[in-house]
């Protein structure tokens, strides 16, 4: 079996202290992350790396890796020195299929984690993560997938904290989607620790506030303004919807507050079918007016002979 020079592989000198090893590891394995590395042999070296750290940010296993390294020459096959003894006083041929012949040949199946003296932890699943994914009214409708990055929390074998690395993914908004929907993402959250499952991502859907439709369940209502006499005459209008504009038509006599219902029109439901998109009349005065105006205003108020506040007697 080769000597494996755990300086080396961190690319540290052996006075190199507890601080710039961590540093020198959690570099190694930000680069070589198999969620992040397309190089070849990437996941080799970073199981390589988190072994070099298990060993060299423990202090009590650097120590026992130190007495023995006078042993490790170059080109020359590693034997366990005559008589070894771990520390600890356990056996040091145990092995341990989550590090090296190497390690297991001098520490046995104490893969414990850098810094701690206790038993290497279990395997167990990744830590899920959970995000707000907000997505515009349209992107209900789209058919390509959306682009989403977050951040996943990466521990070392021992289960301890590392520096978090940013994924990327392309999301298939699911159909008839709506505010507040959960969306699990089933393994794209933080790696399992000691050989266990990947955690989830969950998205939490925040449909975005429109500038012009509301939300009522499936619905979309839109206010459609109209000039008095647009709405006693009747008139065409093109109203905006989520695919286009439509012309919808005002019949005369249209009140204030009057909903017309375009079928067809709103959000998908489950099922993929749309809701309707419901055109609600707001008559709207104009702002100003001058003399001649005010004085036809006049002359349609004594003809019309119309009073809105009958009902009070």
């Amino acid at each position: 079996m080769d000597f494996k020079d755990y300086y080396k592989i961190l690319g540290v000198d052996p006075t190199a202290d507890e601080k710039a090893i961590k540093a020198a590891y959690r570099k190694l394995a930000r680069k070589y992350h198999p969620d992040v590395s397309k190089e070849a042999g990437a996941e080799d070296k970073f199981k390589e790396a988190g072994e070099a750290y298990d060993v060299l940010g423990d202090a009590e296993k650097r120590a026992e890796y130190d007495e023995i390294r006078k042993y490790g020459q170059q080109g020359r096959p590693f034997q366990t020195p005559p008589g070894w003894q771990s520390r600890t006083g356990a056996g040091a041929y145990e092995s341990n299929a989550d590090f090296s012949e190497f390690f297991s040949s001098i520490f046995g199946g104490r893969g414990q984690g850098a810094g701690g003296g206790r038993p290497r932890s279990q395997a167990r699943k990744g830590q899920d993560v959970e995000m707000d994914l907000a997505i515009f009214l349209e992107e209900t409708l789209a058919t390509e997938s959306k682009q989403v990055s977050f951040k996943v929390p990466q521990h070392n074998a021992a289960g301890q904290r590392m520096a978090d690395i940013t994924k990327t993914l392309n999301v298939k908004i699911p159909v008839g989607v709506v505010d507040g929907e959960r969306i699990r993402l089933k393994g794209q959250g933080a790696p399992g620790i000691a050989g266990g499952e990947n955690g989830d991502l969950y998205l939490t859907i925040r449909l975005a506030p429109h500038p012009r439709f509301e939300i009522e369940g499936h619905d979309l209502v839109i206010t459609v303004p109209l000039a008095p006499w647009e709405a006693v005459l009747g008139t065409k209008v093109a109203v905006p919807t989520l695919t286009g504009k439509i012309n919808l038509t005002i019949r005369p006599d249209s009140q204030n507050g009057q909903r017309l219902r375009v079928k067809g029109n709103g959000l998908q439901n489950k099922q993929g079918s749309r809701g309707d998109l419901l055109a609600q009349i707001k008559i709207v005065m104009p702002k100003t007016t001058d003399d001649a105006t005010r004085a036809m205003w006049k002359a349609l108020a004594d003809k019309a002979g119309f009073d809105p506040r009958a009902q009070w007697n």
